[in-house]
């Protein structure tokens, strides 16, 4: 126990540069309480103030928390997410950035995750390597992807490409930790084609065989097989199905997992979100967002090859 309290006040002390005088609150559900009490420990070690706020686990990624929550987090200086289902993308978490509360969501770490994979990557590396896929994404209009003779198409003309280091030195700062990525919001009604999914999706781990999914006019009309089905069902009919964001992995470190908050930031992976994305420049509300991490496939942005 003693080792995960010290890579915690890491966390702590290298993503956050957390000062004695900050208020530090920790977010977490019936599922992840066990491992957030290793930052919660963590913080009272270093000489925090620490609150901690417990809800339960039934919620999907991007769906917005209690009130209790959201207003909680404006409250703090810093505020750790160590829930199973993602806050990131949410209004909760967008407002509580806009009070300069600067934020860490860690959605279904594991112990493993504490130790060693991402977490332990060189920060200079990964800053650097964000740096550079998040100036093609800022600069590029469109995205061809190809996977096993597959290939899927899309927009991404006049939206921002959104750096994602895990680190947050600065009010109102906010992203995964671990993270290694940098990522944008696809035109909502721009993407045509086929993505195959062979790594992971957020919720449901590590895909058994490779996933097929056919997205047409932006929007997520199949998935193949019994992962597909259930990707499917956590999307629901209606805007959750709407193509969100497009990111590429950028930190060396990073594992293939089961656990889509390291998954999506393996070098050499590229993954696709269906859902809400107005939090980071897209337009659609849907109460979820759900990724989709593919390995080793071909990326143009506009005529460059960039992977």
């Amino acid at each position: 126990m003693a080792s995960y309290i010290e890579n915690a006040k890491k966390v702590f002390q290298n993503n956050f540069d957390l000062k004695e005088t900050e208020s530090v609150l920790i977010v977490t559900d019936d599922e992840l309480a066990s491992i957030a009490e290793h930052f919660y420990n963590a913080g009272k070690a270093l000489g925090n103030e620490v609150a901690w706020i417990q809800m339960p686990a039934i919620y999907t990624s991007g769906e917005e928390p209690p009130v209790s929550v959201a207003a909680a987090m404006k409250a703090a200086d810093v505020a750790l997410c160590i829930t199973k289902a993602s806050l990131t993308h949410t209004k909760a978490r967008k407002e509580a950035s806009a009070e300069d509360t600067r934020i860490g969501t860690m959605p279904g770490i594991t112990l493993d995750m504490l130790e060693e994979g991402a977490i332990t990557a060189d920060p200079g590396e990964v800053e650097q390597l964000t740096a550079r896929f998040a100036g093609l994404l800022e600069t590029g209009r469109s995205v061809r992807i190809e996977k096993d003779g597959e290939t899927v198409e899309f927009s991404i003309d006049g939206r921002k490409g959104i750096p994602s280091t895990g680190i947050f030195r600065n009010k109102g700062e906010a992203g995964n930790i671990p993270s290694g990525e940098a990522y944008t919001a696809p035109l909502e009604d721009s993407a045509n084609g086929k993505f195959v999914v062979d790594g992971s999706i957020a919720q449901l781990g590590k895909v058994d065989e490779p996933v097929v999914l056919t997205i047409e006019q932006g929007r997520l009309v199949d998935a193949s097989g019994e992962m597909g089905r259930k990707l499917l069902d956590l999307l629901g009919d209606g805007n959750g199905r709407i193509i969100a964001e497009f990111g590429i992995g950028t930190n060396t470190a990073a594992r293939i997992t089961g656990v889509v908050l390291e998954d999506e930031k393996v070098y050499g992976t590229v993954h696709i979100a269906f859902g809400s994305n107005k939090p980071f420049g897209g337009i659609n509300e849907a109460g979820v967002h759900i990724d989709c991490v593919t390995t080793k496939p071909s990326v143009w942005i506009d005529d460059e090859k960039v992977m």
